[in-house]
């Protein structure tokens, strides 16, 4: 038996079928009609012979073809020059472009089984749709599924054998089960340069008033927000914002009258304690976290003014450090862990900064143990929880990785599978949507996923993550007075510190940071602070 090969290729047929043939397809393609008052077929159209076609209402556009082995049912329109390949199923409430192409043994499914009741037969609860759209010269591949629900917009293209569950934006190039963004074919129209240009003028133009807002004259010293009260992490932050924005202290003080205020804090002129605890007990202890804090704060702080602590942080012997990370509480608390160890890496960063001895062996105790303690399907420390997932392991491995690998310039040890944990996290909308987001949690992905790019791992998703939040983040600013920390928070110094980083991070990700016209140089730093040269 002989099959005419126009039935399952029938591209050509308008152009190479014969005279007899064409018109035994226009004859079949009228009886179709005639049977089916919901029909309708555009000029050149082609129905094999061999498919299986049963909408309750169909429209075909101008040079649209249905192959041999296509079950059409629901209600479908598409549009001129579509082509639906052999055993492809188009079914449900369907609306299609033009120009679209879909390759053979493809399901479009714009129907679902409702399946609430346990207790009754799925056959028997019936049927949902919320239908499908797809755009204009769209190219669907081979063995791709296209589930309810789901618009795909123009000049996409999905990769052969994807299962596509959610929107795909117009130009993207998408791939995989569940379908994920691989490229662009079209990349959108950017205008976050711009964005990020009117960003950076905003903010610096804002800065003194931002500085002067938060300054209490009768204190004289700085405050998060006006009504709160003077802390040292207030004066760091005001440093640090003069930096970013201005390069130089904050005018309400020369930068001599700031190293003596920050140096005279209570508590801050030693630098805290470098050893898990600010009267240099127990790693585990949790009582004063502040101490272990300024380390950081001031630390960095000083530095930026040109200053440094009056007495380095002390250090464990190697043996007391590895028995205090091993006390941390990783499982419990990853954050807290984490914390703890940046402070201990800093502690070590202001000591050979300072050329004050070094125990033997502390660099090489403190990244062995997190190397070799570090999970290599997730990459981080610690496990997720049921109340709030990753998110203190992934707040860790940014607190832990902060004063050590980036600090120092060393090599992360599974950097891939931090990508994957840190991505899965950013879509968990109980932190991540957008009127619940927060400096430190949007921070503590924006930095992981800058410090990993290099292995170039899920780019594509890492880029429309960073582009996501740092459009969310651009219109936090409040004029006159900075940004809040999180939602229901006042603007204050913290959260604009921590945002403005936050944005430099998410642009430079995004190839746009040299947009803003300013870079971190204090605690957020994105180059190492010193290169560390490990024993092997």
């Amino acid at each position: 038996m002989t099959v005419d090969r126009f039935q399952h290729s029938p591209w050509s047929f308008w152009n190479e079928a014969s005279d007899e043939a064409r018109a035994a397809q226009s004859r079949a393609q009228a009886e179709l009609l005639g049977a089916h008052a919901g029909w309708s077929f555009g000029e050149r159209c082609f129905v094999s012979d061999l498919a299986s076609v049963d909408a309750e209402a169909l429209t075909l556009g101008d040079g649209t073809y249905v192959a041999a082995g296509a079950y059409l049912t629901g209600t479908l329109a598409l549009g001129r020059d579509v082509s639906v390949n052999p055993y492809t199923a188009i079914r449900g409430d369907v609306v299609i472009g033009d120009a679209t192409r879909i390759g053979a043994h493809t399901s479009i499914l714009g129907f679902t089984h409702v399946f609430d009741d346990p207790d009754v037969e799925v056959r028997l609860q019936g049927l949902g749709s919320r239908g499908i759209r797809i755009g204009d010269d769209v190219w669907i591949g081979s063995h791709v599924v296209v589930l309810d629900g789901v618009t795909v917009g123009s000049r996409a293209l999905l990769a052969a054998g994807a299962v596509v569950t959610k929107d795909v934006p117009a130009g993207a190039v998408v791939g995989g089960n569940p379908a994920r963004l691989l490229k662009w074919r079209v990349p959108p129209e950017d205008r976050l340069r711009e964005r990020l240009v009117a960003f950076a003028e905003v903010v610096r133009a804002d800065a003194a008033a931002v500085l002067e807002r938060s300054w209490d004259a009768s204190a004289h010293r700085f405050v998060d927000r006006p009504g709160a009260t003077p802390t040292l992490r207030a004066q760091c932050d005001a440093v640090e914002i003069a930096d970013l924005l201005r390069g130089a202290a904050p005018e309400q003080l020369d930068a001599a009258e700031l190293r003596g205020m920050i140096v005279g804090w209570p508590g801050a002129g030693g630098a805290g304690d470098g050893r898990g605890s600010g009267d240099g007990g127990d790693a585990g202890d949790t009582g004063d976290t502040d101490a272990a804090y300024r380390v950081l704060c001031a630390g960095y702080a000083l530095d930026l003014l040109g200053g440094a602590f009056t007495t380095p942080p002390p250090l464990d012997e190697a043996s007391d450090l590895l028995a205090r990370l091993g006390a941390l509480p990783w499982t419990e608390d990853a954050w807290h862990a984490g914390h703890w160890v940046d402070s201990f890496g800093t502690a070590l960063l202001w000591r050979l900064r300072a050329q004050d001895p070094v125990p033997r062996g502390y660099a090489e105790a403190l990244f062995g143990w997190l190397v070799t303690h570090a999970d290599p399907a997730t990459g981080v420390w610690g496990e997720p929880s049921e109340a709030t997932g990753m998110l203190l392991p992934v707040n860790g491995f940014y607190r832990a990785t902060r004063g050590t690998f980036a600090q120092f310039g060393v090599p992360l040890p599974y950097p891939e599978r931090v990508v994957d944990t840190v991505l899965a996290h950013a879509s968990d909308e109980r932190f991540f949507a957008p009127e619940r987001l927060d400096a430190c949690n949007v921070l503590d992905v924006a930095h992981p996923l800058w410090l990993t790019s290099a292995s170039g791992h899920r780019l594509a998703d890492v880029l429309a993550v960073a582009r996501r939040l740092l459009e969310s983040a651009l219109e936090r600013w409040h004029p006159g007075a900075g940004m809040a920390f999180g939602p229901g928070d006042a603007p204050g110094l913290q959260g604009t510190e921590m945002w403005l980083a936050i944005i430099w991070y998410l642009a430079d990700l995004l190839g746009l940071s040299d947009a803003l016209d300013y870079s971190p140089r204090g605690i957020h730093r994105p180059e190492p602070a010193l290169a560390l040269a490990l024993a092997p």
